[in-house]
């Protein structure tokens, strides 16, 4: 039995699916403070498995354990977080508390229980301004937002539990940019307010909920001026859980970027978009944000050389399947 935190998120409900397609249980449990059930009861008629979900915020030692006892469980794949930046710099504390603390508290959990296997979801933003392209694992870890910085530590709390108790099995994986959606249109991002990421912006404005995307910079050392970035296809994202779980047979800690390996551009992605949709993309041209930088990808090897992982969804792909969900679920899983 597989306990999936943060399980009826973006993320959380595409690796749901990879991992009950491999055959395995899955308990979800989640706070829904972002999220709906109704990505679960997706997951279910897509899969056509049953998924036990638990109301529950990792915070909540207690009821973690109590969870980890009754349901069986022999691993832990850990996706709860909070995940926007500009609102983690505006309460990094509530970051600290959620990301960190319950991360704490989720372990201390897994140890009374004698759950000693876990894949955790960190992300690209540890490394802070790229001082060399691509990004491999040995990059310095130079965050620069409270978010960067909650999975950074969570990251050295991991290393050090890890040092001190060597029979834990542990995978960190650094996220790129998740974008698309389950090639069905049943399950995929469904942000509440404004969206924080490019891909749900643009469909917002290509089905007519938004006027226009703002660009933020056309003036980076890029070839059409906008900044360059690493987006993966989830479904891509959830095997690669599936693969480094697979991977948590003897102890060890292994962290690994899961991308692409290669960027495209702002623009790029419009345009892609555009060409999929058929339906125009308005622009505007914002000042740059700060903090942001012209160019980031990952260097991937690590992981297909560790866990047999590898990136296959085209930036095509990312955008139709995007694209289709936006279609069949305009208000998100509100319009269920």
């Amino acid at each position: 039995m597989i306990l999936l935190t943060g399980g009826t998120g973006y993320i959380g409900s595409h690796v749901c699916m990879a991992l009950l397609d491999a055959g395995h249980d899955v308990v979800a449990v989640d706070n829904l403070s972002n999220s709906s059930r109704a990505s679960l009861e997706r997951v279910k008629s897509l899969s056509g498995r049953t998924v036990s979900f638990w109301h529950a915020d990792i915070q909540n030692e207690e009821a973690i354990y109590e969870i980890l006892r009754a349901c069986g469980v022999t691993a832990v794949v850990h996706l709860a977080g909070l995940k926007a930046v500009a609102e983690s710099n505006v309460a990094p504390l509530t970051y600290y508390e959620n990301n960190v603390l319950g991360t704490m508290r989720l372990v201390s959990a897994m140890k009374r229980a004698n759950v000693k296997s876990l894949v955790f979801s960190s992300s690209a933003t540890v490394y802070g301004m790229p001082t060399y392209l691509p990004l491999d694992e040995k990059h310095p870890l130079r965050p620069t937002n409270p978010y960067g910085r909650t999975k950074f530590f969570v990251e050295e709390m991991l290393k050090d539990l890890y040092k001190s108790e060597n029979d834990w099995r542990i995978a960190i994986l650094r996220y790129f940019n998740p974008v698309g959606a389950h090639e069905s249109g049943l399950i995929g991002e469904d942000p509440r307010g404004t969206p924080n990421n490019l891909l749900p912006f643009v469909a917002q404005v290509a089905i007519g909920k938004r006027e226009k995307l703002v660009i933020w910079g056309n003036d980076y050392n890029t070839s059409d001026g906008t900044g360059i970035r690493d987006f993966i296809h989830v479904v891509d994202l959830a095997s690669g859980h599936l693969c480094a779980l697979s991977h948590l047979k003897e102890p060890g800690l292994l962290t690994a970027n899961l991308g692409t390996g290669k960027g495209a551009s702002v623009l790029e992605v419009v345009r892609t978009f555009e060409a999929v949709s058929g339906r125009s993309i308005p622009y505007a041209i914002g000042e740059r944000r700060v903090g942001d930088v012209a160019v980031c990808y990952a260097d991937p090897t690590l992981a297909a050389a560790r866990f047999g992982w590898k990136a296959t969804r085209s930036l095509t792909q990312m955008c139709a399947d995007h694209w289709r969900w936006q279609l069949k679920n305009p208000n998100g899983y509100g319009g269920t």
